[in-house]
């Protein structure tokens, strides 16, 4: 088990947080709606300058790369600031992290970061170089969010109470490996973790979850990963959502199966109705007999 990580205060009413787009272009009217649902939780909500910016030649981007990491880089620095929450996921997240001085994040108090997809990238960067717990959760400005109260109450729960938010599961839930494993959580989107060039640290539990890739894409994905030794580290495995890809539990069964870890399937994060937010950088015990991800201690922040 590695050393624990930094954890962040809880929120409580009348703190400030900040919305911010680190990857694809947010539409302003899901931008307005998710607001106004975290306002309705006694939050005092600051959207960054550039979140409804669009690149000038790329469209696919919400603005600049420099511009999307200055925004993340003032809310973090911004002492008046107890959460930085993403907009939408999409891509651009990788070229907006190599804009961010991790080191200063590293050095800086840690406050809750929150965001899913795309924004994997951001997850795996604050938990390496900064050794901050991080929350893989569903985004403000989605259909997901404002469409999905299941969701949208998870996510409250886990900000503001998130010692009664240690027990994750979901009815569907099942073992694919059966076994229990303890470590780190890590991991998020599948295609972002395939792209990254790390490996995770000695025991963690790897979390995997996307959504529209083709099955034979995802079997790329994993054979990818083994092929570099990635789970050779890994003490167990939840598997979250796989919406649009086709029966990915025999996939993940065939190929990741072998490795003799516990293996939870369709655990319910990810791209999904009912999305769970999930800690990321925190020690948990998996019990995939149970089909439960248990966060140790007095919960993740």
């Amino acid at each position: 088990m590695t050393r624990g990580p930094r954890r962040p205060a809880p929120l409580r009413t009348g703190d400030r947080v900040t919305v911010i787009a680190p990857a694809g272009p947010t539409p302003e009217g899901l931008l307005t709606a998710g607001v106004a649902v975290l306002r309705t939780w006694g939050l005092d909500v600051r959207v960054a300058p550039h979140v409804l910016d669009r690149h000038p030649t790329l469209p696919h981007l919400a603005g600049l790369d420099t511009d999307r990491a200055g925004d993340l880089r003032d809310a973090w620095h911004d002492p008046e600031v107890k959460a930085v929450i993403c907009a939408r996921g999409g891509y651009g997240s990788q070229r907006t992290q190599d804009h961010v001085d991790w080191a200063a994040v590293a050095a800086a108090p840690p406050k809750i970061f929150a965001g899913s997809s795309d924004t994997t990238a951001l997850h795996t960067a604050f938990t390496t170089a900064g050794d901050t717990a991080t929350l893989f959760a569903p985004m403000i400005a989605t259909q997901a969010f404002v469409h999905d109260v299941q969701a949208q109450e998870h996510l409250r729960r886990s900000l503001f109470t998130p010692a009664a938010e240690r027990v994750l599961t979901r009815p569907a839930a099942r073992a694919l490996v059966p076994g229990t494993a303890r470590g780190t959580t890590t991991g998020g989107n599948a295609t972002l973790v395939a792209f990254d060039p790390g490996t995770p640290p000695p025991g963690s539990i790897a979390l995997l979850e996307d959504v529209d890739e083709d099955l034979y894409a995802l079997d790329r994905i994993f054979t990818n990963l083994l092929r570099r030794r990635w789970f050779d580290t890994v003490a167990g495995i939840a598997l979250g959502s796989w919406t649009g890809c086709g029966d990915v539990n025999d996939l993940a069964h065939e190929r990741l199966g072998p490795l003799g870890v516990p293996i939870i399937a369709d655990l319910g994060f990810g791209h999904c109705g009912g999305q769970l937010t999930i800690p990321l950088g925190v020690p948990v015990e998996l019990d995939a007999n149970r089909a439960t991800l248990t966060v140790l201690g007095d919960g993740w922040a």
